[in-house]
């Protein structure tokens, strides 16, 4: 299996579904960029699982908006945590029907072959899904939010969308897995951030988001569906493969609290709305 889909037999758990604590998104971002500095050195590859109550990532040309500011404040008065992200993709807002997977893994100096790494992640996602459905497309969904030649949808509906972020030597590649509620209601709010943020710009600038264009797991199967439900199937598919599940203390150079703030502190500066 993972010669098939190139995910190294190394590979461990981190689960962190969870866990909620940290109000800030950017603290899910911000532990995958140290861990795979980590990665690149001594530590073994990791499949990283994180959710967030209420949030709204935006990727770097969506922050470039002429009314991008305006935008993220509407979306803060609505109760949306708020970031920028330093991975490829567009926005994507998250809650805790939302599932997010990142595959941290090593990779060599100047290895610029970027699609083995979003095959890997599709080639797992249709595994862990085998036993509920086999119907999985892939391929940009035209409407949806976060577009990208790796959407993976049912029946024309987007559910999941992939990024990555590579490093000298590590990459991160990181999927949204839209599990339970209205695919709609999760357009809608990106759909009302493009009307404020794009102000002058020209279409081509940004993803026009359309309605029926996302959905749920649920939706597209019309099944109960949950988050933990896809969790623990995720668990129970890589356990059979002898993928163990591995706490922080037990991950050599996990980074430290204060570490995992600073680089917060730092990708805010870094990557702040213009």
């Amino acid at each position: 299996m993972f010669n098939q889909i190139g995910l190294p037999a190394t590979l461990r758990i981190l689960d962190r579904s969870n866990d909620h604590d940290s109000d800030s998104v950017l603290y899910a971002f911000a532990l995958e960029e140290l861990l795979c500095r980590a990665i690149g050195k001594s530590v073994l590859p990791l499949l990283h699982i994180w959710r967030h109550p209420r949030a709204f990532v935006m990727g770097l040309r969506d922050s470039r908006l002429p009314q991008a500011s305006q935008a993220n404040a509407w979306l803060q008065s609505q109760g949306f945590d708020t970031a920028v992200r330093n991975s490829g993709g567009a926005a994507v807002p998250l809650d805790l029907g939302v599932v997010n997977i990142s595959l941290l893994l090593p990779k060599e100096a100047g290895d610029m072959e970027h699609r083995k790494d979003f095959d890997g992640m599709v080639s797992l996602i249709r595994d862990v899904m085998i036993s509920i459905t086999d119907q999985i497309d892939q391929g940009e969904v035209i409407g949806s939010f976060c577009p990208g030649e790796f959407d993976l949808s049912i029946g024309g509906r987007k559910f999941c969308g992939i990024a990555q972020r590579r490093q000298q030597l590590a990459i991160s590649v990181q999927a949204f897995l839209i599990v339970e509620g209205e695919g709609e209601e999760k357009a809608a709010w990106a759909r009302g951030f493009y009307e404020r943020a794009a102000g002058t710009a020209s279409e081509r600038d940004y993803p026009v988001v359309e309605r029926d264009s996302m959905a749920s797991l649920a939706e597209c199967l019309q099944a109960p569906l949950t988050a933990e439900h896809f969790v623990r199937q995720l668990h129970e598919v890589l356990s059979a493969r002898g993928v163990q599940v591995v706490g922080a203390e037990e991950i050599e150079g996990y980074p430290m609290p204060s570490q995992i703030h600073d680089m917060i502190a730092l990708m805010r500066e870094r990557y702040a709305i213009k």
